[in-house]
């Protein structure tokens, strides 16, 4: 856990902020100081979030976004701009998945997760980006998945998706380091509360079974992630990018 203030006078955009892991660090960055802007596709559900980090003495607030329309990120963009004078963090969270037999995925499912999770990444990361090299530098972190790394039978749009933004994370790296931005992965394991564990190991059978292949024996859970987050966008992490670092429990060192 990172101390009180490393944030301060930071400003953090996180898309998925409404919920699940997105929410979690964007509570973790308003704790630790930070200004945060939330990217979501329900506003009702931004405004709660936004409402609470603000009641906590924070400072937040809540816009609804498809990051697949790049013209509606851009206005979000403009708009923490002028709100808080500045963008410091990225935060790519924003993610869907669902589990179907590659032949029997539909090109509508496809579009679907690929669009928000390799098409929202890049237009999310691109716009915010272009900003953190006019200020002189910046951190930007995205949410990845083990099985970006060793595939999956019933996810492979998801998991195709994720690759991208693994090698997107790695090119951006060394394209922008001499700009001062830092660009890395963190990958969980199944996380407890999530949208991803419950729609992925929706049945107890499910669960079991996954518990099962994790060594520590449990499900990673959000605040873990928040604080492993909040160190990799954080002056501390200063000299690590191009980096993934992996929280899952050493389930990927297993079977699958």
């Amino acid at each position: 856990m990172l101390p009180l203030g490393s944030f301060d006078g930071r400003v953090a955009l996180v898309t998925g902020g409404g919920s699940g892991i997105g929410e979690s660090i964007a509570r973790e960055l308003a704790r630790l100081g930070a200004a945060v802007a939330l990217i979501g596709r329900r506003q009702e559900q931004l405004d709660v979030v936004a409402a609470e980090i603000n009641s906590a003495g924070g400072s937040s607030i809540g816009f609804a976004a498809d990051v697949r329309n790049r013209d509606r990120v851009r206005e979000v963009v403009d708009a923490v701009t002028a709100r808080f004078g500045r963008v410091d963090h990225l935060v790519n969270c924003a993610a869907g998945n669902f589990r179907v037999a590659p032949e029997d995925m539909t090109p509508k499912g496809w579009q679907a997760v690929t669009g928000i999770v390799l098409d929202g990444t890049w237009n999310c990361t691109q716009i915010v980006g272009k900003e953190l090299i006019e200020r002189g530098g910046g951190s930007i972190l995205s949410i990845g998945t083990t099985m970006a790394a060793h595939g999956s039978a019933t996810t492979v749009h998801s998991a195709s998706a994720k690759a991208g933004v693994r090698t997107m994370t790695k090119s951006l790296a060394a394209a922008w380091g001499r700009y001062g931005i830092r660009v890395n992965v963190l990958t969980p394991g199944i996380t407890d509360d999530t949208a991803g564990a419950r729609v992925l190991h929706a049945t107890r059978d499910a669960h079991d079974e996954a518990l099962g292949t994790i060594p520590v024996g449990r499900l990673a859970t959000r605040g873990e992630l928040a604080q492993a987050a909040s160190y990799l966008l954080s002056d501390y992490a200063g000299y690590v990018t191009g980096a993934e670092l992996v929280i899952d429990g050493g389930r990927s060192l297993g079977k699958y």
